[in-house]
């Protein structure tokens, strides 16, 4: 059950009152303070909580909880009453909390896909998409039943698992050499090079052009290191809120993909995503407008996601899917012809199913050829930069010993 935080004012005696209180919905727990003769200024929903439940819920708990449910409506069970029954089953607690919070809230007149969104840890678009296509179609027992045999498709889960374990671990290997590279570059010049440029001082003389150039960047450095660090993570942080925003998921999504190198990868990424999410709708029997609906809205990629919708919309006036799409350069020529070749035999999820597993052997490639790579690459990075210092710090003692030998 929710857990609203409130603050109110005793109506008898005007102290403040800071608490909380647990109630089905926050009308519910409105009722119940104005019953104890409190004035609530401020109420609002636990968001910690929500992310506590959802924390510990494995796939096969949704894969159990959508097949019952499925079971349940399908045999005359109001849904109130299937969810309260499911609750009352689930062994796994965090589960038993997500279910209960969609019971009260479904008792109270949201829709059962409003209740699914207010967990999105626990139901992705992908599922709260197919659940509210069922609801509008009265279909809601049948979409179940193919939500769950789409979770239990091991080649999809598998597939995406696999795919982003090796995005993950191709991208932490640099990214630890070059935060790595950054610390120790910073550490030589704040703290190392001060020290020799003390020294150099003291004997007097013209440094070389590289040793003095990099003494005043350590004297730069060193003046204003503690401007610069926070002003780096204000960036960081910056950018992040940004590519966070409409506009700035849009600027992001266009530039990614057009990349040298990661941005080849990132496009077949969010073309394996579209076409075995096609497949498996398709194979599921979902009509063809809601299935371009539904990987639309888990497309995860903006440029893909208004294409698809404009195709969607060629389609509900009579064109075929692959002449809808290959009006959009995001689909390129391969795609497009594997989905003409479907539509013809009438074997499109098949077509696009080997489609999604091509692009996922290819991304693996890439990625196996570009760690490989990258290791030697940021070596290199790595030492000729140290190097550099390092040289550059003994070039006046090069130079002070022909002066002794002269």
């Amino acid at each position: 059950m929710p857990v609203y935080s409130y603050v109110a004012r005793d109506a008898g005696s005007g102290k403040e009152i800071k608490k909380e209180i647990e109630a089905p919905s926050e009308e519910a727990a409105t009722a119940v303070l104005l019953g104890k003769n409190l004035i609530i200024t401020e109420m609002q929903e636990k968001v910690a909580q929500k992310k506590r439940a959802g924390g510990s819920i494995k796939l096969e708990d949704i894969v159990v909880f959508t097949r019952q449910l499925a079971t349940m409506i399908d045999a005359g069970l109001a849904i109130v009453e299937s969810l309260k029954a499911l609750a009352e089953q689930t062994s796994n607690k965090a589960m038993q909390d997500v279910i209960k919070d969609i019971t009260n809230r479904v008792e109270t007149g949201d829709n059962f896909s409003d209740s699914l969104r207010k967990h999105p840890k626990v139901f992705d678009r992908l599922y709260t998409s197919m659940v509210d296509a069922g609801e509008k179609g009265g279909l809601l027992a049948e979409i179940l039943a193919r939500v769950a045999t789409f979770l239990e498709a091991r080649q999809f889960l598998e597939a995406r698992q696999r795919m982003n374990k090796k995005i993950k671990s191709a991208m932490m290997y640099p990214t630890m050499v070059t935060l790595v590279a950054i610390a120790i570059t910073i550490f030589l010049m704040v703290k190392v090079v001060p020290v020799f440029a003390t020294v150099f001082a003291d004997f007097g003389g013209a440094l070389p052009k590289p040793t003095q150039y990099l003494i005043n960047v350590s004297d730069f450095l060193k003046a204003n290191i503690l401007f610069m660090l926070p002003a780096a993570g204000g960036a960081v942080y910056g950018w992040l809120w940004y590519i966070k925003t409409p506009k700035g998921r849009a600027f992001w999504d266009h530039l990614r993909i057009r990349l040298p190198v990661f941005g080849h990868i990132a496009h077949k990424i969010v073309l394996a995503r579209f076409t075995r999410t096609f497949s498996a709708l398709i194979r599921a029997g979902v009509p063809i407008l809601d299935v371009m609906n539904i990987v639309a809205n888990t497309a995860g990629h903006t440029q893909m996601e208004a294409s698809i919708r404009h195709a969607c919309s060629d389609i509900e006036k009579g064109d075929g899917i692959s002449a809808a799409l290959s009006k959009h350069e995001i689909f390129p020529v391969m795609i497009i012809r594997m989905m003409t070749a479907g539509e013809q035999t009438g074997n499109i999820d098949n077509m696009m199913e080997k489609v999604a597993d091509f692009l996922d052997e290819e991304i693996e490639t890439i990625l196996n050829g570009l760690t490989s790579l990258i290791e030697p690459l940021l070596i290199v990075f790595l030492g000729v930069t140290v190097g550099t210092i390092v040289v550059c710090m003994f070039l006046p003692i090069f130079k002070m010993g022909t002066l002794v030998s002269s």
